[in-house]
């Protein structure tokens, strides 16, 4: 059995939301009001440094390690991107770098998320993933690193 906070079960989550909606422009509604929800990122963090590579919109995308968990904030300034990156952080926050770095991300493809983005969306969406996965190797060189010292 899945635990509930599981990488899996989160996307299969969200895999069944997508399914109530009948048309892809209620989707993207649905993604604009996740977006909407996403706590605001201190403007602090909103510098080049954490700015997402491959994106066409301005994204900003921190990360934190505590307790063997990786926590990420991010904002956009696009509403469309913003809920884009708001089920990526639904989906990987507070999970560990191995299980961050192994996750598959199947949602995406699963509500057809690809199909319906254009070229520089997807581009961007890849580029968020990439972001992440990156913070969560670097935590878990990090942690390799310092149980090897010990």
């Amino acid at each position: 059995m899945q635990e509930s906070n599981s990488i899996a079960a989160i996307e299969n989550e969200i895999i069944e939301e997508f399914q109530l909606f009948d048309s892809w422009e209620d989707k993207y509604e649905y993604i604009i009001d996740l977006g909407k929800k996403l706590p605001a990122l201190d403007p602090g963090f909103k510098t080049d440094e954490n700015r997402v590579r491959g994106c066409q919109s301005a994204v900003w995308l921190v990360a934190d390690f505590k307790d063997g968990q990786v926590a990420y904030k991010a904002d956009s300034d696009a509403v469309i991107v913003k809920g884009l990156i708001s089920m990526l952080i639904r989906v990987l926050d507070l999970q560990s770098p191995d299980n961050i770095l192994n996750a598959k991300l199947e949602f995406i493809r699963e509500i057809g998320m690809m199909n319906h983005l254009a070229q520089t969306r997807s581009n961007g969406l890849l580029s968020m993933v990439k972001q992440m996965k990156n913070y969560a190797l670097a935590f878990k060189a990090r942690k390799d690193g310092a149980g090897a010292s010990s």
